[in-house]
């Protein structure tokens, strides 16, 4: 059964797709009323000699690596967060109301969550509760039982931040790389050297060049600023799932586990039948 955890972040798509609607509605059509389709015709700027000097580049064929690289790394942790949130659909326990978990029962419910660890894989929500079954069946307390699964839930959530350490370093490298590239265009313009001597034809060359390396200065930095935000928006995707998944076994675990703990000693158990199995036969 799925863990009830909050799911608000399942309508941020929709919203985003109504914001950019509303507001595309209203401002597409200003901004063509205002300056019109000439801007992306080949007697405007944007002709296709002047595209593809923006999108091909030294500096920008690298942020295409980069970015390339990152999307292959967040599809990864994307299909593993997938996996895990499929765990959550296994019967880990029992979920009828009523039950209760007596300190006697954690050694059959233990040796039930690792037969479904080895039919279903290894995943956080079968090792938070292998964790505090084991927990309880050494200490009979259901206080150890609550801290055993809020530590390795920030265990969990701490893993996940260091495996997205690698693209945290990537989306931040975006913006240097086009920094770099901005860098080396001014750099070039500046070489030009002054114009103070030059006839005309030549100071117009100069210009004509000048004006090159500076578009090349800032193709750079557009370009790796725009890669730099679609990829920090998708990992910021992928880290709210990945969140959500380790909020949601953690609920599991409360509301089927430690909110059903019943400590007693074990001369107060009467038969060898599990309290579930007994309320069923009555």
């Amino acid at each position: 059964m799925a863990a009830t955890g909050s799911r608000t972040g399942t309508r941020d798509g929709p919203l985003l797709l109504l914001a950019i609607a509303l507001v595309g509605s209203v401002c597409v059509p200003l901004w063509l009323t205002r300056h019109g389709m000439e801007d992306f015709s080949e007697g405007g700027r944007w002709t296709n000699e002047r595209i593809f000097r923006l999108l091909l580049g030294p500096e920008q064929i690298i942020c295409y690596a980069a970015f390339v690289w990152a999307l292959l790394l967040l599809l990864s942790r994307y299909m593993e967060t997938r996996s895990q949130r499929q765990s959550l659909e296994v019967d880990w326990l029992p979920t009828d109301p009523g039950v209760r978990i007596l300190p006697e029962d954690a050694y059959d419910l233990l040796r039930r969550t690792e037969q479904r660890m080895a039919r279903h894989g290894p995943g956080i929500l079968g090792n938070m509760l292998r964790l505090a079954l084991t927990k309880f069946a050494a200490s009979r307390s259901g206080r150890d039982v609550g801290e055993t699964v809020r530590s390795q839930a920030e265990t969990d959530l701490g893993r996940y931040v260091s495996g997205m350490a690698t693209v945290h370093y990537l989306a931040w490298a975006l913006p240097a790389i086009g920094f770099l590239g901005t860098v080396r265009g001014l750099a070039s313009a500046l070489s030009l050297g002054g114009l103070s001597g030059q006839d005309v034809s030549e100071i117009g060359d100069r210009l004509n060049e000048a004006t090159r390396h500076l578009n090349v200065a800032f193709d750079c930095t557009l370009v790796a600023l725009g890669l730099s935000v679609v990829l920090m928006f998708l990992l910021h995707a992928v880290q709210r799932d990945q969140e959500e998944v380790v909020l949601d076994a953690q609920q599991y675990c409360l509301e089927y586990l430690v909110t059903r703990l019943y400590e007693t000693d074990s001369g107060d158990r009467s038969g060898g039948a599990l309290p579930w199995e007994t309320a069923a036969k009555s």
